[in-house]
């Protein structure tokens, strides 16, 4: 499980509860707080790293973006209590929590100081340059265990996160979250796992809605697959049966596409298991020809 820099919840608690917790970083102020940042979660327990590159400051959307509170007063709290008051069981629940979230970051600062807003750590993030490869370098000596880069969508840059020495990268374009243009993280995904699948564990973020979407990665070289939405989407209904429903219906997905191929483990997997018309895989930032382009 991975647990961001903008989490809610400090990672000294999340670590305790689950402790099979990698942190998910955000490249966000100078090496000395990120390295700080990397300290706190060594020492919170946490066994592996995640540096994400993949979201990149958008000045506004022209869809158009749900307000954001930056924090719970007065004013916000009359501003949803109709939405509430329309579910009784939701707030009765809410209530029994201790109180409402104060929507800070916790996680951003190191332990026991005073934790920024979500925007006040945004803006701290929007005004850092982006990671340069020598940056990822140094990030990776600060961590010397599991450690993935996530956000590839490129064959040169996957083959540079095997130099740099991560350990795992994650084929992600961020849900398109700022560039919708970018092709689908799935298209990308074969070309970068035939060229460093055996040098590195190849992992796909982004589109996992069900278990045939992890069947389907899998079946292209990826090692396994991340989920976001989906599970968040559980959590903001049910909470913890609604995450554990999303996790239930996800195997129950990957069981029947498992048996519709006739296979009987991930591990038989093959790309041909997957019919992929013309034209649909990307090979972004290959240097020199792939097998499957000859």
């Amino acid at each position: 499980m991975g647990l961001s820099s903008f989490a809610s919840k400090p990672i000294e608690d999340v670590v305790a509860a689950n402790p099979q917790t990698f942190f998910q970083l955000y490249w966000a102020g100078t090496r000395e707080q990120i390295a700080a940042r990397i300290e706190r979660a060594r020492v919170a327990g946490a066994v592996g790293m995640i540096v994400t590159l993949d979201w990149s400051f958008s000045h506004s959307r022209d869809w158009g973006s749900p307000k954001i509170p930056e924090k719970m007063d007065l004013r916000t709290a009359v501003r949803f209590l109709p939405e509430a008051l329309v579910r009784p069981k939701w707030f009765l629940d809410w209530t029994r929590t201790g109180g409402p979230p104060d929507l800070t970051v916790p996680n951003m600062t190191p332990l026991g100081e005073s934790a920024p807003t979500f925007f006040g750590a945004y803006g701290e993030w929007m005004q850092t340059p982006p990671a340069t490869w020598e940056d990822l370098r140094w990030l990776r000596e600060q961590w010397q265990g599991p450690f993935m880069l996530k956000g590839v969508m490129r064959v040169d840059d996957a083959r540079r996160a095997v130099d740099a020495g991560f350990t795992a990268i994650s084929v992600s374009n961020h849900g398109g979250n700022n560039l919708d243009g970018t092709p689908a993280s799935i298209r990308a995904l074969p070309a970068i796992a035939e060229a460093v699948g055996d040098d590195i564990e190849v992992l796909l973020d982004g589109g996992i809605r069900r278990g045939g979407d992890v069947v389907k990665a899998l079946a292209l070289g990826a090692r396994a697959v991340m989920i976001g939405r989906a599970y968040l989407w559980g959590l903001a209904a049910a909470g913890q049966p609604g995450v554990e429903n999303v996790l239930d219906i996800m195997r129950a997905g990957i069981d029947s596409a498992m048996l519709g191929l006739g296979r009987a483990s991930t591990s038989e997997l093959i790309a041909d298991d997957v019919l992929i018309p013309p034209g649909f895989a990307r090979v972004l930032g290959a240097t020199e020809p792939l097998s499957s382009r000859e």
